[in-house]
């Protein structure tokens, strides 16, 4: 029987607000990490799989730790992207909400920076930061950090590019004694290296049912097809899936954007997200997701960070990752808040012998999705194509002369006679003409003379 965040010495305020939450068991990660950072010295390093519980896991005995008479930054949680970011200030927000006095300020990049100065020049306990972001307000003086006792590194595998060049100018503005918690799905070798470089002798190590990395909750399927049938079982996938939401994976800005395209062209409910995006097109995007006015997001690996949506249904990797940890973190985005899901990598024949890889270092295991076959693809890009019209908007700038004359074609059809037709002339139009083949004329001899 699991025990209570209570037992584990979580004060009672914060207590009051999780309960408001429904939140009343700890998750393993939240047992295993919260009273080493509530009671010991030492720095942790935490491994436990995206969607468990982390940010409470660090949040809750740290804002139980900020003493909130002392008005300056005690507390500094790096997160890799500003979705992130969002999430973890929010998050801890409504964990701190009956510790008024309490002060968290979230800079991150996307944003204009001045009014993020202005908030940093009144009393602020905790900050949630990107790593650029802090750097720049580190450069103009506007952050002071060396009164920080705790600093977290969140989701620290997706870090290490940004934190590569930056962490040392972070670090060099706190005191040599703070405490450093390093929270991750994953320990690469980069990660290995950080703790070694940044973090003290004096490491206690925690982790969450890591044999198994990703959720036990989460199907895992792979459809093998051929390049030119990606983008129609991917469509058949979809509609199958009609009315739940789910993320496709893609490697590069420019895989996103042509999908996307694709899919708005196919009138499926749907919007890309990657790095190139304004922030203010990011924010209406996973607004429009997180509402659920949009059911399928389009996205790179980094964009698709910080989106903690409960109802994720699928997963689809369009595109097999590079890494293993990328697979982890792409799945982890469905089965979230102890619900199930489904990951699946739609793949071509020479990434087959990938998927045994993927099963032996992540300790899980693949089973192969059916494809549809010809015929259930066709009847798919059908119904697609009835939609496309259905969902057409009239054009007012047709002339009501013209609007007439292609009335009286049809005024004598009946509906049901007007979709046969209709379905008759779509279904012609996708057949592949037969080229005719042309009998050469026999060359001529050439006269012997």
């Amino acid at each position: 029987m699991s025990i209570s965040f209570s037992k584990l010495g979580v004060s009672p305020l914060l207590v009051k607000s999780l309960t408001d939450s429904n939140i009343s068991t700890p998750t393993e990660i939240q047992e295993k990490a919260i009273p080493v950072i509530l009671n010991q010295t030492d720095d942790v390093v935490a491994l436990a799989k995206t969607g468990t519980g982390k940010t409470a896991a660090f949040g809750l005995p740290l804002l139980q730790k900020i003493d909130t008479e002392y008005s300056a930054v005690q507390v500094v949680i790096l997160a890799p992207t500003r979705e992130l970011g969002q999430q973890i200030t929010a998050n801890l927000e409504t964990y701190s909400k009956y510790i008024p006095e309490l002060s968290i300020t979230s800079v991150c990049g996307g944003v204009p920076i001045k009014p993020q100065m202005e908030r940093l020049a009144t009393s602020t306990h905790l900050i949630v930061a990107t790593p650029g972001r802090l750097i720049d307000l580190i450069q103009r003086d506007a952050v002071n950090l060396k009164t920080v006792e705790y600093l977290v590194l969140d989701e620290a595998d997706e870090m290490v590019t940004s934190l590569k060049d930056g962490l040392d100018k972070i670090v060099a503005v706190m005191p040599k004694n703070k405490r450093t918690f390093l929270f991750s799905a994953t320990l690469p070798g980069t990660i290995k290296q950080l703790i070694q470089n940044y973090m003290s002798k004096h490491v206690t190590q925690v982790s969450a049912n890591m044999t198994i990395v990703g959720n036990n909750a989460i199907d895992h399927q792979f459809v093998v097809v051929q390049p030119i049938e990606k983008l129609e079982v991917l469509m058949h996938f979809l509609s199958k899936n009609e009315g739940k939401q789910g993320i496709v994976f893609c490697k590069t800005k420019a895989a996103v954007n042509k999908l996307a395209k694709n899919l708005a062209i196919n009138r499926f409910s749907s919007g890309a997200l990657h790095g190139s995006l304004s922030q203010g097109i990011r924010d209406r995007i996973m607004g429009q997701f997180r509402e659920g006015h949009i059911n399928i997001l389009v996205a790179t690996d980094l964009a698709a960070r910080g989106i903690d949506v409960k109802d994720i249904a699928f997963v689809v990797n369009y595109h097999l990752p590079d890494t293993y940890e990328a697979y982890v973190h792409r799945s982890g985005r469905t089965a979230r808040a102890g619900g199930s899901g489904l990951s699946l990598s739609v793949i071509q024949d020479d990434e087959l012998q990938d998927i045994p890889e993927f099963e032996a270092e992540l300790g899980i295991h693949f089973s192969e999705y059916q494809k549809p076959n010809a015929v259930s693809v066709e009847e798919n890009n059908t119904i697609l194509w009835a939609k496309k019209i259905f969902k057409t908007k009239p054009n007012r700038e047709v002339s009501p002369t013209l609007k007439n004359k292609v009335r009286t074609v049809f005024h004598h059809l009946t509906k049901e006679e007007l979709v046969d037709k209709l379905l008759a002339n779509y279904i012609m139009s996708q057949q592949k003409p037969v080229a005719e083949t042309t009998r050469s004329k026999p060359k001529k001899k050439k006269r012997k003379d």
